[in-house]
């Protein structure tokens, strides 16, 4: 490649949950999840929760990312379940990106499992770019014990489907001149933004793969997909992408953590517990850093890759899960319209304090102060005797009840839906 040439590389991890448990269980003399039928998520004696993630030998019996552990079992009875631990994979991100950041000027952190490097004047370090990539997978598998797929390529764009190609732990390229031979093949399901609505326009007007989709004029794209989305993916299918890679920003100190799903969200009951789950995640590590939240953010990412936020801001700040986990679920039904498919839910904590604040009443609020127990106790079994020790059963009974408030606003979206 042209030497003067934007030089860009994406590190995505291959089955990020499941591997980041298989990696910790193997490190302590355990069963390889890998490779075996298994899944993240949910409750295996109680049957409760969703599908976050699944073993490729999982994948052999028709589970799917987001199906109820219930439909999992029946279809798998002798898949094994693990419960999530955000704190491991918050761990695990953290780790990955820190090895990516001895090579890159810029690191982009684009998820919890994958980020974009700017490698972008690099050359005399590293003339040969596939070589590179290959050192920087290998460095994670032995450093870390789990694989990446690595795309390089000229742009974000083009780097990020090349990643996307054979897996696992391999590094391909998608330079401009390899677009016809790569990326023109594949069907237009497979190009970065299209979703299922969009492919379904898309090959009701006769374009099947991404080739023909560069291929037909930008008007017609548009007026089958809109104007905006239109030139993205017309651009996309061409390979073309000036976006930059963009460095972390100092920002005020907060607590954040976010899960990108393989298959989409769909319901609110998909939902609820994926949430509960990162609220858990997430204030446990406020918890332990002696901090309290004054605003609580959710954020959404659409099958279209349009990601928003919304907030709340405390008369008073929290450190209380359950606290955490309703003022979320508030936010999510006031975000979401109820049935825009979902790729990724997050959870924000901000406008930290560490002072000891409580809120003057009359009366002592006894809820508040048996659910801080709780947050307590449970912190410290974890903290003695791992993560993975205890999960929150009446939580999970809290999220089906409270669950059922917001689940009738998300009814009442859908019956307006146009």
């Amino acid at each position: 490649m042209n030497q003067t040439e934007r030089l860009i590389f994406h590190v995505d991890v291959n089955s990020a949950y499941l591997s980041w448990e298989a990696a910790r269980r193997v490190a302590a003399g355990g069963e390889d999840l890998r490779l075996i039928p298994s899944a993240i998520g949910g409750d295996k004696d109680k049957r409760t929760g969703v599908i976050l993630a699944k073993s490729i030998p999982a994948k052999k019996f028709q589970i799917k990312t987001g199906e109820p552990v219930r439909t999992a079992l029946q279809k798998c009875p002798q898949l094994v379940l693990a419960r999530p631990d955000f704190r491991l994979y918050h761990e695990c991100s953290r780790a990955f990106v820190e090895i990516c950041g001895r090579y890159a000027p810029v690191v982009e952190k684009f998820s919890i499992d994958e980020c974009f490097l700017d490698m972008s004047g690099t050359a005399v370090l590293y003339p040969d770019p596939a070589a590179a990539a290959r050192a920087i997978k290998d460095e994670i598998r032995d450093t870390l014990h789990f694989t990446v797929n690595i795309g390089v390529s000229t742009n974000k764009l083009l780097a990020k489907m090349a990643s996307d190609f054979e897996k696992p732990d391999r590094v391909h390229t998608l330079f401009p001149a390899e677009i016809p031979a790569k990326l023109w093949p594949l069907t237009v399901r497979a190009l970065f933004s299209v979703g299922r609505a969009t492919a379904q326009r898309l090959e009701q007007a006769g374009i099947y793969s991404i080739g023909d989709l560069a291929q037909t004029r930008l008007q017609q794209v548009q007026t089958l997909v809109g104007k905006k989305l239109g030139r993205q993916i017309h651009n996309y299918a061409n390979g073309i992408d000036d976006s930059p890679v963009l460095a972390e920003q100092e920002k005020a100190k907060e607590y954040s953590i976010s899960t990108t799903l393989e298959e989409d969200v769909v319901s609110a009951n998909q939902a609820n517990p994926i949430l509960l789950a990162l609220a858990d995640g997430v204030s446990a590590r406020m918890r332990a850093d002696g901090a309290k939240a004054f605003c609580v953010t959710v954020t959404i990412r659409t099958h279209t890759f349009r990601t928003r936020s919304h907030q709340k801001t405390l008369s008073a700040p929290t450190d209380i899960t359950t606290e955490i986990y309703e003022i979320a679920l508030q936010l999510f039904g006031e975000l979401w319209d109820g049935h825009t498919p979902l790729r990724l839910l997050g959870i924000a904590l901000s406008q930290l304090t560490e002072e000891p604040y409580e809120q003057v009443t009359l009366f002592s609020d006894e809820k508040r102060d048996k659910a801080r127990k709780i947050d307590q106790t449970v912190d410290q079994i974890r903290c003695r005797y791992g993560t993975n020790t205890i999960v929150r059963g009446g939580a999970y009974e809290m999220s089906r009840k409270v669950g059922k408030k917001y689940q009738a606003q998300m009814d009442g979206k859908k019956k307006k839906k146009p």
